[in-house]
């Protein structure tokens, strides 16, 4: 996307859809906690009672980008299920369950001058989300802006248009059921790229712009945006086996973070080894990655190690260690100690999640202290990286900028 003018009539159209979010979004604003809550639980109930039309909608989505050539990997980030949809439902309660975001008072003191100081959590008004194929994410960004009094410009990708086009109808449903107005939740209409350039314009118009998927697409919005943005990041997540590492811990870990949904940004791309657990704890590794249908992409020493073994792995290329793969493939290496682990981290890695399995607490102090990434694990896995399982109910993105929110 390049820094050209902004096209007339896509420019006129989100001026118009911002103006109508920001005149909803003030009435949200002074709502009660109650109305908001009950607003994300109709919201909740409609998807549930709407499974149906919902799961069709998403069938047509996911055949015509099968048959446009899609990859797998995408594929499943744009599938929905029943079971999926559920959790959409499940989660959006769960935020709805936490304490109010607005109101907190963060910060209350005295001054020397005698003014009493207090800073209170506000919304930021009108945000803008722009995310690719998932078509959750439409849900779980709307639940979340609307519990923290914002109005929502959802500007999702072509490929879940249907999927999206039928949520955000069950949304605006339950907003203007609410008294509170169909507004606060709205779909940019137009596919092309143009309209995301005249969102990320629309200083004064809009608050906040969440870019949410590819490393392209960040970089784009990132770089193109004269509103505010938070970055989310890609996820090239690394393992680190200390030598200390315990096998019964190390192995399940590393197998989980790659193989339980290998899509998502918090699933593991490459595994670092100390080299004083090549004889032991790679080749396991390795034989385990092997049964869980993984590909290895290894370095020259890790595939004479598979060689000697009978294990068959693929040499990793120079751009395999900065891959996010997405599908059920890994890189492994061997590291010389704890400072070869994180020089590679820094080199390769995006700042996600890093992980490290020891049994020593001095080396997993040292890899937390030297890790730069938004989420460092000791003995787990990289995929509780995640809003729900950290507590905090569902997640807009995670951000591994240094000024994350």
């Amino acid at each position: 996307m390049s820094a050209s003018p902004v096209n007339e009539v896509n420019d006129a159209m989100i001026k118009s859809l911002a103006v109508k979010a920001r005149r909803a979004q003030r009435s949200l604003a002074v709502s009660s906690f109650e109305t908001r809550k009950a607003l994300i639980d109709s919201i909740a109930r409609a998807i549930e009672s709407s499974a149906s039309l919902i799961l069709d909608a998403n069938a047509r989505d996911v055949a015509r980008e099968k048959s446009e050539g899609m990859s797998a990997p995408l594929l499943d980030r744009l599938t929905l299920t029943p079971s999926r949809i559920e959790a959409i439902a499940t989660s959006a309660r769960k935020v709805a369950a936490l304490p109010d975001a607005l109101g907190r008072v963060l910060i209350e003191r005295r001054l020397e001058n005698g003014l009493q100081l207090r800073q209170v959590s506000v919304p930021f008004g009108v945000v803008g989300m722009v995310y690719e194929a998932r078509p959750n994410v439409t849900v779980d960004a709307a639940v979340i802006l609307l519990a923290s009094g914002n109005a929502a410009l959802l500007r999702g990708s072509s490929s879940a248009r249907e999927s999206n086009e039928v949520l955000v109808s069950l949304m605006r449903k339950a907003t203007e059921e609410s008294g509170l107005g169909a507004d606060l939740v709205t779909l940019i209409p137009s596919n092309d790229r143009d309209s995301v350039r005249a969102l990320l314009h629309a200083r004064g118009l809009v608050d906040l712009v969440i870019p949410r998927g590819s490393g392209d697409l960040i970089r784009t919005v990132v770089e193109e945006a004269k509103v505010p943005t938070i970055e989310t990041g890609a996820g090239v997540c690394h393992i680190y086996f200390d030598a200390s590492a315990d096998e019964q811990k190390a192995i399940p870990i590393v197998v989980n973070a790659k193989v339980q949904r290998p899509s998502v940004c918090n699933a593991a791309e490459t595994l670092l080894v100390h080299r004083a657990r090549k004889d032991d704890l790679v080749p396991k590794a390795l034989e385990a990655l092997i049964q869980a249908a993984v590909r290895i992409h290894a370095d020259g020493e890790v595939i004479e190690i598979a060689k000697a073994r009978g294990i068959s792995v693929m040499p990793a290329s120079d751009e395999s260690w900065s891959t996010e793969y997405g599908t059920l493939d890994i890189n492994v290496a061997l590291v010389d100690d704890l400072e070869g682990a994180i020089a590679h981290i820094d080199r390769f890695g995006t700042h996600h999640t890093e992980a490290i399995v020891t049994e020593d607490e001095s080396e997993a102090e040292r890899f937390v202290a030297l890790s730069d990434s938004a989420a460092i694990m000791i003995n787990a896995s990289t995929r509780f990286t995640d809003g729900e399982e950290m507590g905090f109910g569902a997640e807009i993105g995670i951000s591994n900028q240094k000024l994350h929110a």
